[in-house]
């Protein structure tokens, strides 16, 4: 599993695509955490982590595209589904490797907090409460990328589907408050994802909220692995 998670890893950076999605994320972090806090005059990073919410749903879909759509398209998924290494392993090793991409850009916010903490007195256990919110979300929705990315062999639609995918989710709560019905709107408002974050933007942590992503990330694992391992067979 870990030849397979370097090799996943390394692959971002032999491309562009690792570097992209690095320098995407850093500089719109660079832009609102300019204006919103070093130009506002406030150490408070809150609606900081709440606009690049946003910006992590165009960026997961970068970061998993390719993850099985490209060994589908260049044929070498075989190779891959018959080595020795089983699909549970396969599919957490290629999860893990866009996580630790993730990661990379998250490194971002310490150095907020550190730019912060010259001019101001930073709260830095909202800071670590939402990159840790950040790592849970972020898992939940590459584990809905990688899913996606199993169906085609299409890197553009794998993208498109996961970015799609990504901002219906973040819909959830303005879907819900149009439902008539109390107790369906109140199951609709359960699966979001966007009141769940922020509660940790503003350093509520809540166990529920953290086994809801949890689960989330693990369910779509899941069926990713039997995707594959069916095609295994087929």
């Amino acid at each position: 599993m870990y030849a397979i998670f370097r090799r996943e890893l390394a692959s971002y950076f032999t491309s562009p695509v690792g570097y992209v999605v690095a320098a995407a994320f850093m500089v719109f972090n660079g832009i609102f955490f300019y204006v919103q806090c070093l130009f506002s005059g406030t150490s408070n990073m809150t609606s900081v982590f709440q606009s690049m919410f946003f910006i992590e749903l165009f960026i997961i879909p970068l970061i998993t595209m390719r993850l099985f759509a490209e060994d589908k398209h260049n044929r070498t998924d075989q190779a891959l589904l018959t080595s020795p290494v089983g699909i549970a392993s396969i599919v957490f090793a290629k999860f893990l490797s866009a996580l630790a991409l993730l990661l990379i850009c998250l490194l971002s916010y310490a150095v907020d907090g550190l730019i912060l903490s010259f001019v101001g007195s930073p709260d830095w256990g909202v800071i670590i409460g939402n990159m840790a919110a950040d790592v849970l979300i972020g898992a939940a929705f590459i584990s809905i990328g990688l899913l996606i990315s199993s169906l085609t062999e299409s890197v553009i639609i794998a993208a498109v589907l996961s970015f799609a995918a990504n901002v219906l989710i973040s819909m959830v709560d303005t879907i819900a408050s149009t439902i008539p019905w109390e107790w369906m709107k109140s199951a609709v408002y359960s699966l979001s994802f966007q009141s769940r974050y922020n509660s940790f933007a503003v350093g509520l942590v809540s166990f529920s909220d953290i086994v809801f992503f949890l689960s989330v990330t693990a369910l779509f694992l899941f069926i990713t692995d039997r995707i594959i391992d069916r095609r295994r067979w087929a």
